[in-house]
């Protein structure tokens, strides 16, 4: 039977967001809700059907479906659904059906239009969008296009000494890029000509192809300003030139950072880098929990605060390589140390272990795989030492398996494409997210470019990384409520990692597998195939919404629990959090879900 008027305005006081509404503004909605009573097995709409509104449950069930039929949700009183429509084009993005007689209340879509215009914890708690964070002129959040100089000062690599010594005067700069055509071939800065040409006592005429820096460290423009920061105290150099596609696009200095205040997770990486020993950074690396608190309490973005936390180990890791030669020689032939899992993808939080490799020179002997063997020993142990805790699957250049020549890499690869079992499927989802640390980065080039252009060829073998994809399934339980693990240490927890953050992971390594796409991090692989067009304009937005408040909600849990004096972890209870919270969390579940299920029917993304 409809509800009077009473009964009606005291449901919608028991419903979020109705209940924050001023008395006046909920008696002017009463009379615009719409009673519709349903039997079960109903249609309540379908798949492409224009909405009559937004659709709020008083009594009975409801089951939401995907366009490939999948279930996504099944619903009780005091839910709503259809918004998300609604906010599109006001055609539904899903199927809806009762699953018992089910008694509903309809806000028409002009109506809900209105009401989110006009009433913030309305428009709040339908928006899909995360809230843009505060916008502060800060290194961490800036990017290195907004910092850097553009059109660098730039000499060939035939140009005297003099001449460029000239030109920096003339133009009051402390460097000179050296280029051929577009390409940066080197730099030559103030410190060069007073150590190598005055102190050399090089005749004026001396080529600067003679004294420059062959090859130089560089950043892309997409790089954040702490990078360069961080690699500015770790090599101890001045300048950094920015690079993209191979291209000179600027340069950035010193004093280009003056007047930003994000020098933290910087003094982090340059009391690592002159570390003594393991024992002297590990005491540096147990300021990291303190670290994450400071970068989340102050609005930054998570991968903003993963990036900077990621950057600590690699200085870590590129110390310990430094003083593992230090101690057994210079390598006998050219090597490559790469991580892979959240170190690769540069996602650390404050809960890491290591997984990481080594690809050696072909031109090793057997002999000499002894001096890696305890080279990777040295590191490993000194990683577990700063709290990177040795992998419990023993993904480390210390198991013999991952410390190989470059041959061996290639024969791993391609025996994983052109048979792809469990294991190879779980193999080449690790090893997808390899990232250069330290060493020859040639040799790993060429692996990747080959490696994704096999693989994205053979179509059984994506056919199977996309079914390992879509094991790891959002946490979503019956009744608009979560599945939450049932027993053990963390019961009635969600896993915010293996159920939260990993399969949005997963998504974004297959996504970047059909492209083609070369980004390791996850936000940067949706972003690309958004770009590439692998993923849908608003697929990719909703599943990058979704992770963004995924990725958040970890690392404020894990905040919370620093600043409570425990350890972090990815265990959240749901009580923990507001209706608000907690229903935006399901949202967010429930559209990785979609993609899931779109993936698995052989569609890139949703809508």
């Amino acid at each position: 039977m409809p509800l009077d008027r009473a009964a009606l305005h005291r449901f919608l006081r028991s419903v979020h967001p109705y209940d924050s509404l001023a008395e006046e503004a909920l008696d002017d909605l009463l009379p615009r809700f719409r009673p519709m009573e349903l039997a079960a097995g109903e249609d309540i709409y379908t798949l492409g059907e224009p909405l009559d509104g937004l659709y709020l449950i008083h009594s009975g069930s409801v089951e939401v479906r995907d366009g490939n039929g999948a279930q996504l949700s099944i619903l009780g009183p005091r839910n709503s659904f259809g918004e998300r429509g609604l906010a599109r084009d006001g055609l539904a993005v899903t199927s809806a059906r009762t699953l018992e007689d089910s008694a509903l209340l309809v806000l028409p879509r002009a109506d809900f239009l209105r009401l989110a215009e006009t009433e913030p914890q309305v428009k709040r708690f339908f928006d899909r969008q995360r809230p843009a964070k505060p916008k502060r002129a800060d290194l961490a959040t800036s990017r290195v296009e907004t910092l850097m100089t553009a059109a660098p000062l730039t000499c060939a690599p035939d140009a005297t000494v003099q001449e460029a010594a000239k030109a920096m005067a003339a133009k009051h700069v402390s460097s000179i890029c050296v280029t051929e055509g577009e390409a940066l071939r080197g730099i030559l800065t103030i410190r060069d000509l007073s150590a190598k040409v005055v102190a050399g006592a090089l005749p004026a005429t001396t080529p600067v192809r003679a004294v420059m820096t062959e090859g130089p460290q560089t950043l892309p423009p997409s790089a954040i300003g702490s990078d360069v920061l961080h690699m500015m105290m770790e090599r101890r150099i001045g300048h950094v030139p920015v690079t993209e596609g191979g291209k000179l696009v600027g340069i950035v200095t010193q004093t280009d950072l003056t007047r930003f205040q994000a020098t933290t997770s910087a003094e982090l990486v340059r009391d690592i880098a002159t570390a003594a020993d393991a024992l002297e950074m590990a005491r540096v690396t147990a300021r990291i929990p303190q670290l994450l608190v400071q970068l989340v309490a102050g609005g930054n973005r998570h991968e903003v605060v993963t990036r900077l936390i990621t950057d600590i180990a690699d200085a870590a890791t590129r110390r310990l390589l430094a003083l593992a030669e230090r101690k057994l020689g210079a390598p006998p032939v050219p090597y490559l140390w790469l991580a892979c899992g959240s170190q690769g993808r540069q996602e650390q939080t404050g809960v890491s272990d290591q997984d990481n490799c080594l690809i050696l020179d072909d031109a090793v002997t057997e002999a000499q795989m002894g001096y890696f063997a305890e080279l990777a020993k040295f590191v490993c142990d000194g990683l577990d030492a700063c709290g990177y805790i040795h992998c419990p699957g023993e993904m480390m250049a210390t198991n013999p398996r991952w410390c190989q020549p470059l041959r061996v890499w290639r024969g791993y690869f391609a025996n994983w494409i052109a048979k792809p079992s469990p294991e190879a499927q779980m193999l080449a989802s690790v090893m997808f997210d390899l990232r250069p640390i330290g060493g020859a980065e040639r040799l790993f080039a060429d692996l990747q470019a080959g490696t994704l252009a096999a693989a994205s060829k053979n179509s059984i073998f994506v056919a199977h990384m996309i079914s390992n994809a879509l094991k790891h399934t959002p946490p979503l339980g019956l009744l608009r409520g979560f599945a939450t693990i049932r027993s053990g240490e963390h019961k009635n927890t969600l896993d915010m990692k293996h159920n939260g953050v990993v399969p949005v992971v997963d998504l974004g390594r297959v996504y970047a597998l059909q492209g083609r796409l070369t980004p390791v991090n996850t936000r940067a692989r949706l972003e690309a195939a958004q770009a590439a067009g692998v993923l849908s304009q608003s697929g990719g937005q909703d599943l990058m919404d979704a992770y963004d408040l995924i990725a958040e909600t970890r690392l404020n849990h894990q905040a919370d629990q620093i600043r409570a004096g425990g350890r972090p972890d990815n265990y959240l209870s749901p009580s923990s959090l507001s209706d608000f919270e907690r229903s935006h969390l399901r949202d967010a579940f429930v559209v990785i879900k979609s993609l899931q299920s779109a993936l698995g029917h052989g569609k890139g993304a949703l809508g």
